[in-house]
């Protein structure tokens, strides 16, 4: 399909009505692409009809007539030239898997999940492989991108990564905005690395702040966990440059910093002693940091990758630490150079 048909009122799906599914949404009905967005949420499918927005995830954004919110996984997908991925990672297989027998071989997958299988550690990419193959063309889309803000038109930029550069240069063409920017790579595996340990290191930088801590302890921590997230990376077969752009540092900073990021959030709160449980309630969304943390240790272990940041965010998660014995054990350790 040429990339002019695709810009040009091709119809496209989106799976899951989310925050940021509802955002892509939009930026796709703003370019004139006729969408489908789909969510296996009866109720909130109906209240996304019925009130012309998103109530519960994306409050006080008015959503065009060329969105139309379904429940029919058929449906939903039926001549897409495009389908967009915007579940958690964590539901990303599940979520394909039922999709499968209604997904036509042209159609691309753009994933807009950021995280990682907690059980096998695979990138979501990797998981879409193993339950498409490899007919469709497969893109990640990932930067430093706040639903909220995409939604008000606030100016930002994403890149979209897969290893045929015609599929990637469909994706940016079908997402650029006047206020959207999309740049392209092939370095897929890299984007999303770095889409994923971003939120583990949100987590942390959260923390941070939640201690009181000031800017020269966040500039330490966040450039420290950069380098942990770029040799994993690099360890994974990704390419070191990418960990320097949007989906690495440029998300990075705007993850770790924004009261916006569920993930920061949840380093907040444990900070301020909250339970895992309890700030996982208040936020009521997922915060993919936290699956991740986990899986990322897991995998870091297997491939001999020392993050000691990342560790320490999975200490304080699952294992009791308290706040202030992450940061002694991050300070205490060997001297080496940087």
């Amino acid at each position: 399909m040429s990339q002019q048909t695709m810009a040009n009122g091709t119809p496209v799906a989106v799976l899951g009505a989310g925050s940021w599914g509802t955002a892509l949404a939009l930026l796709l009905a703003q370019g004139g692409s006729a969408v489908r967005l789909w969510d296996r949420t009866a109720g909130l499918v109906e209240s996304i009809r019925a009130e012309g927005e998103n109530r519960r995830y994306l409050p006080g954004t008015r959503l065009p007539a060329s969105i139309a919110p379904t429940t029919d996984m058929e449906a939903a997908v039926a001549g897409a030239a495009c389908v967009v991925v915007a579940v958690p990672s964590t539901a990303v297989g599940g979520v394909l898997a039922h999709f499968r027998p209604y997904l036509h071989d042209t159609c691309d997958i753009v994933l807009a999940s950021k995280g990682l299988a907690p059980d096998s550690g695979m990138l979501p990419f990797e998981v879409a492989e193993a339950e498409l193959g490899h007919a469709n063309a497969i893109v990640a889309l990932s930067g430093p991108n706040l639903a909220g803000e995409i939604a008000r038109g606030v100016p930002a930029a994403a890149i979209a990564a897969c290893p045929d550069p015609d599929a990637a240069r469909r994706t940016a063409l079908l997402f650029s905005r006047p206020t959207f920017r999309v740049y392209t790579g092939t370095d897929r595996t890299g984007v999303e690395i770095g889409g994923a340990v971003k939120n583990v290191l949100a987590i942390a930088g959260g923390v941070s702040d939640g201690l009181g801590f000031g800017d020269n302890a966040k500039a330490a921590l966040l450039t420290r966990g950069l380098a942990e997230m770029t040799r994993f990376g690099v360890a994974c077969g990704a390419r070191q440059e990418t960990f320097y752009g949007l989906a690495g540092v440029g998300d990075l900073m705007a993850t770790a910093a924004s009261r916006l990021s569920r993930n920061w959030r949840v380093g907040e709160g444990i900070a301020q002693g909250e339970t895992l449980e309890a700030i996982l309630a208040r936020l009521g969304q997922v915060a993919e940091g936290v699956p991740t943390a986990r899986a990322v240790v897991h995998l870091s272990k297997a491939r001999g990758v020392d993050m000691p940041v990342c560790r320490a965010v999975a200490g304080l998660l699952f294992d009791g630490w308290a706040p202030m014995e992450a940061v002694t054990t991050l300070l205490s350790r060997a001297q080496r150079d940087e």
